[in-house]
């Protein structure tokens, strides 16, 4: 029989935290990434068996990276503190593992929930997805070094989709919704700027005009009445917002070099000392 580990990365998650872990009696063992956490998040994970990483963690990337290396399993299967399984999503799970020696990962539906509706449609560019790679081999998923949605590297065989979905609570409101959208380009726009690949504004347009399209459209965003076209909006604001935030990022550390190379040389105190004396 495979041996599963459940990952989770949280952040001050103690309220939300217990739930999650209590439907994952399925997995042999829990580790928890306790990433800058100033709450009980860590003695929740405790209570409840789990392997604790404490740490500060900036980027993603090193964060998940960090918490496989605890791992022991032959599978991971990868939470987030807001989403909980069903014990069908469980056995699913086992009876996947155990049967399948040829694959080496598979994609997890994802019931995303705004408060209590279940929003099924339009979750897309980098705002929402409805389905990701969650359940796969211990070594054959990686991450690159990125604040936030660091793009993932999968290796080997893959085995398909699973039919029971993550639940997934997303937001409480709209107005978590916006702040989201807050966190998340705010976050993007660090990387942008890090990395120098800030776009122009007609990219941006263009591409946020696609996006929206896409998630509105073709992934039937326009099913869910008035969040379905708020959720694509935001997938459209993503990249716009993004980069003009990197454009203001790095305008900020440009006039603060300026600023740097401009201010006035102040002779060392003693050098100060040996000139008054000459004086």
């Amino acid at each position: 029989m495979a041996k599963l580990s459940a990952l989770i990365c949280a952040h001050n998650e103690e309220q939300r935290l217990p739930a999650c872990l209590a439907a994952l009696s399925f997995c042999d063992e829990i580790v928890v990434v306790a990433d800058r956490c100033s709450d009980g998040t860590e003695a929740v994970a405790r209570q409840y068996g789990a392997k604790v990483v404490s740490g500060i963690f900036p980027i993603e990337g090193p964060r998940k990276h960090a918490g496989i290396a605890r791992c022991t399993g032959d599978w991971i299967l990868e939470l987030d503190a807001d989403e909980g399984v069903t014990p069908a999503f469980g056995q699913e799970v086992r009876e996947t593992i155990d049967r399948d020696a040829a694959a080496d990962w598979y994609q997890v539906p994802i019931d995303n929930y705004v408060g209590d509706q279940l929003v099924r449609h339009g979750w897309g560019g980098s705002f929402g997805t409805a389905s990701a790679a969650r359940l796969f081999r211990r070594g054959h998923k990686s991450w690159k070094a990125e604040r936030v949605h660091p793009a993932a590297k999968l290796e080997g065989v893959f085995g398909g989709r699973l039919t029971e979905p993550l639940k997934h609570m997303v937001d409480e409101d709209i107005a978590d919704m916006f702040a989201r959208l807050g966190r998340y380009t705010a976050l993007r726009a660090q990387d942008l700027a890090d990395s120098g690949k800030v776009k122009s504004l007609a990219d941006d347009s263009f591409r946020g005009v696609r996006r929206f399209f896409k998630c509105y459209v073709s992934r039937k965003g326009f099913r869910e009445g008035d969040l379905g076209f708020l959720i694509s909006l935001m997938a459209g604001l993503y990249p716009i917002l993004s980069n003009l935030r990197a454009r203001e990022i790095l305008r900020g550390r440009a006039q603060a070099a300026k600023v740097e190379r401009l201010a006035p040389v102040t002779a060392p105190a003693p050098l100060r000392r040996a000139e008054a004396v000459a004086q």
